[in-house]
């Protein structure tokens, strides 16, 4: 299989169970970093016109609503949200799978919560159908450093490149130098590494 470089023009976002009640579950990582990163991953898919497809689990449930933040940045695709019933594999629901065809784009970025339950099965199963995955670890996590280890080490096996939200900015921008690219790492300097940011200021 011949693997495209993933860009803006090929890509769609795939945000699996950022809920405001799924995201407390997450031990093996700052649970704070994981929302911080979940968030940029919005705001670059609102910046590139990135077609992104939002799922959710029984939001009447302990699993809540979607982040807040996320529904502000994309209101779209929060508004077109699948919302699932509690099939726990994403890509098994036909409403979920239906929308990421739809989208037209073969290259697929995912970051779920849990990364052990939410993200390891879709992600798994849409590389079985030829697409290209590249899970965001850090905008993802499970309840603990085992689980979190043995998911890395099974969607790894299966073809899933795993992917951090730095390195995915730099991928997708190329040359910091174009508009895209000088607002991409606006944001990789403001949200993602405030700290490097405000030092290099």
């Amino acid at each position: 299989m011949t693997v495209e470089r993933f860009t803006g023009d090929n890509t769609a976002l795939l945000l699996i169970d950022h809920q405001v009640g799924t995201m407390q579950l997450i031990k093996n990582i700052d649970r704070e970093l994981a929302v911080k990163q979940s968030i940029a991953l919005a705001k670059m898919a609102r910046i590139l016109n990135i077609p992104t497809v939002i799922t959710s689990s029984q939001e009447d449930h302990a699993q809540g609503p979607i982040l807040p933040e996320i529904a502000r940045i994309l209101p779209e695709a929060h508004a077109a949200r699948v919302k699932r019933p509690g099939v726990v594999n994403a890509w098994a629901y036909p409403d979920f799978r239906d929308a990421v065809v739809a989208t037209g784009r073969r290259n697929l970025i995912m970051a779920g919560v849990t990364t052990d339950v939410c993200l390891i099965f879709p992600a798994i199963d849409a590389v079985l159908e030829g697409f290209a995955v590249q899970a965001v670890i850090d905008a993802s996590g499970s309840p603990s450093e085992l689980s979190e280890e043995f998911s890395r080490q099974r969607m790894r096996d299966a073809g899933v490149v795993l992917t951090a939200t730095n390195t995915l900015f730099a991928e997708i921008a190329q040359d910091w130098s174009t508009p895209n690219g000088q607002q991409l790492i606006g944001l990789l300097f403001s949200d993602v590494f405030p700290a490097l940011g405000a030092s290099i200021a």
